[in-house]
């Protein structure tokens, strides 16, 4: 098993403090494997190995009490939620959500979004040059292409109108791949993530300034992810969770404060403030340059992200809670906690921009208060 921990005096130099994470793991017959700089949040994190001596949890609480620590924890575990494009007609947000007359006026143009996930075939025909910036915080190599991360990209930004397979949600977003969970198996289906490699991608994705972050996976609630989900919010990037509906609250990071939280549009039993979007029999991008369908939270958290990447582009001005208003009205004082919204793409669009852009209600279609 491993744990963590970081918040080494940032004055003393990163040589300087590699030297006291070795010298802490050398005193508490650690191993340490792995570090990285999280200035996020002004802390390096190292990641160490127990050798056996003791109760891991006796270990990460004598670390936590070291003055030398500003936190220590045992090393969560995460997992994957599972127009003239021949497959357009097909997917369901085509009609649902006026696709084609949504892009008329917004394709989600140079919007940066931080796909963290498996990684992504970025050379797939519905998706070359939708990248921006793929990297690996798995492993340290290349690039590597994976089904569950494939599927996400393809959903939130394959091309629209090449003749080719499916249309995103917003073809003209600009993909940071962030490869931070592995398959599994080799089908790919069931990946997992920790809280080392998650907590890399998410500082990756704040040093290069995306707008919107996806985050179709799920697992226990984690100390150092929270803290950097807060400071992404605190710099008005929106993030967008798939809800696991095996977990009563939707689960984390679903269900963290300010973290839009999704779930397939058949999610009724999943607990929370949740919005509810396409995720059953969804086609899109798969590996080996193939296309074909998908279902689960993951892809409805997909829907979500893409459509945030349009209203990004058309009222950049807005605050992740004004877009959160804008997808679902905001909960009446005393109103039951859980609540579950369809999302309206034309009604969300027209209450950012105050236009109606296709088949809007005139209820929603005022712009969110500034």
């Amino acid at each position: 098993d491993a744990n963590y921990a970081g918040s080494l005096d940032w004055r003393v130099g990163r040589d300087g403090r590699r030297q006291v994470a070795e010298g802490l793991a050398s005193q508490y017959g650690l191993k340490v494997i792995d570090g990285w700089p999280m200035p996020a949040l002004g802390i390096d994190c190292f990641v160490m190995e127990a050798q056996g001596n003791g109760p891991l949890a006796q270990i990460v609480d004598r670390l936590s009490r070291d003055p030398r620590v500003e936190s220590a924890q045992s090393m969560q575990v995460f997992r994957v939620l599972a127009h003239n494009d021949p497959l357009y007609p097909l997917q369901p947000s085509a009609k649902a959500w006026h696709l084609d007359e949504l892009h008329r006026i917004a394709t989600g143009k140079r919007v940066r979004v931080a796909e963290i996930d498996t990684g992504v075939e970025i050379d797939h025909p519905d998706l070359t040059g939708s990248v921006a910036v793929a990297r690996n915080f798995v492993d340290g190599r290349g690039n590597v292409a994976e089904t569950h991360g494939t599927a996400v990209a393809g959903i939130i930004a394959a091309h629209a109108d090449d003749g080719l397979g499916i249309a995103g949600i917003a073809p003209e977003a600009r993909l940071l791949a962030l490869r931070a969970c592995w398959p599994a198996a080799a089908s790919g289906e069931i990946a997992f993530c920790s809280s080392f490699t998650l907590a890399k991608a998410l500082q990756f994705a704040l040093e290069e300034k995306a707008q919107v972050i996806n985050l179709s996976l799920g697992g226990p609630r984690d100390r150092l992810l929270e803290r950097l989900l807060d400071t992404a919010l605190s710099r008005g990037i929106t993030i967008v969770g798939a809800a696991n509906p095996d977990v009563g609250d939707g689960g984390f990071p679903a269900s963290h404060r300010g973290v839009l939280a999704v779930a397939g549009d058949d999610g009724h039993d999943v607990a929370g403030d949740i919005l509810l979007a396409p995720g059953r029999d969804i086609p899109t991008t798969l590996v080996d340059q193939k296309w074909g369908f998908v279902t689960g939270s993951s892809f409805a958290a997909a829907h979500v992200t893409g459509l945030v990447a349009l209203l990004r582009e058309l009222a950049p001005e807005l605050r992740p809670q004004q877009l959160r208003d804008a997808l679902a009205p905001p909960m009446a004082p005393g109103a039951a906690a859980d609540r579950h919204v369809i999302v309206d793409a034309c009604g969300a669009v027209g209450k950012a921009t105050g236009t109606c852009a296709c088949a809007c209600t005139a209820a929603r279609d005022s712009p969110p208060p500034r």
